[in-house]
């Protein structure tokens, strides 16, 4: 499988998160990302999207606003603790995503992906709490 892996804030490509989904055999997208700039991290993202064309598309923190920004067309999201509130102006998650979100994730607040899956007009189910 194809993924398209976006990075959090102040992280960088290559990570565990990456890596553990490269060692089981996917092929693992990870652009880096342009922390002082939202914009070009969009722009990057999109490129690298629209070159790539990947099967899904997992996020983590702040690469969850990214991904909410680009145009995925009908590519899956995976969403880890999405940052979503604080960048970009997309505030609603496409139906065939999912979120994976711990309540004691002490960055972003589990009641944020809550209140993104309730405005998407998406199921309950679609926030997968983990531990």
């Amino acid at each position: 499988m194809r993924i398209l892996f976006l990075h959090g804030w102040h992280s960088v490509p290559g990570g565990f998160k990456p890596t553990y989904l490269k060692d089981h055999g996917h092929t693992v997208l990870n652009p880096s990302l342009n922390d002082d700039d939202f914009a070009a991290e969009v722009r990057a993202a999109q490129a690298e999207y629209d070159q790539q064309q990947p099967d899904v598309i997992v996020v983590s923190s702040r690469g969850g606003a990214v991904a909410l920004n680009i145009d995925s067309k009908d590519t899956p999201l995976v969403l880890l603790c999405p940052a979503w509130k604080n960048w970009g102006t997309v505030k609603k998650l496409k139906p065939n995503s999912a979120i994976l979100h711990s309540r004691k994730d002490d960055v972003i607040p589990f009641t944020d992906s809550e209140e993104l899956v309730a405005q998407s007009g998406l199921s309950p189910e679609t926030l997968i709490e983990v531990g």
